[in-house]
């Protein structure tokens, strides 16, 4: 039998343990942490939190209809983030790659605090909606 599809086996701790490892090394390195949590100190006064997970964090606010995030994932050197919308930017309204799901920034743009800062908060402001619990 001739089946094309794959299916992709855990990772093991090992792995895990190496993408938490190079996900902290980045957010660490970029800034990007502290940037988050100074957005959560500032604009929401506290009332934000993180979950963790491997490859990077998601920062939620909000309540029932009103609940946001944004996620940011590390892949290798670069930040993620990911959109609200699956559609690909139009060329020159974003200085990351963008591939429809993530706008990806490499080292050299996150290396850049103030760049990293300006598109994080973009991101705040043009946060992706949650559906409610209810």
């Amino acid at each position: 039998m001739n089946d094309d599809t794959t299916i992709e086996s855990p990772l093991s701790a090992a792995e895990r343990q190496a993408l938490r490892a190079n996900a902290t090394r980045v957010l660490r390195e970029s800034q990007g942490a502290a940037i988050l949590q100074e957005m959560n100190r500032a604009l929401l006064k506290g009332r934000g939190w993180f979950d963790e997970y491997d490859s990077g964090v998601i920062m939620k606010w909000g309540t029932g209809y009103t609940r946001r995030h944004i996620w940011v994932h590390i892949a290798d050197d670069e930040i993620r983030i990911r959109l609200r919308q699956h559609l690909r930017c139009q060329p020159g309204t974003t200085p990351a790659r963008c591939d429809g799901e993530y706008h990806s920034y490499t080292r050299a743009q996150w290396s850049n605090p103030d760049l990293l800062k300006q598109e994080l908060k973009y991101y705040y402001d043009h946060a992706v909606a949650e559906s409610s619990d209810d």
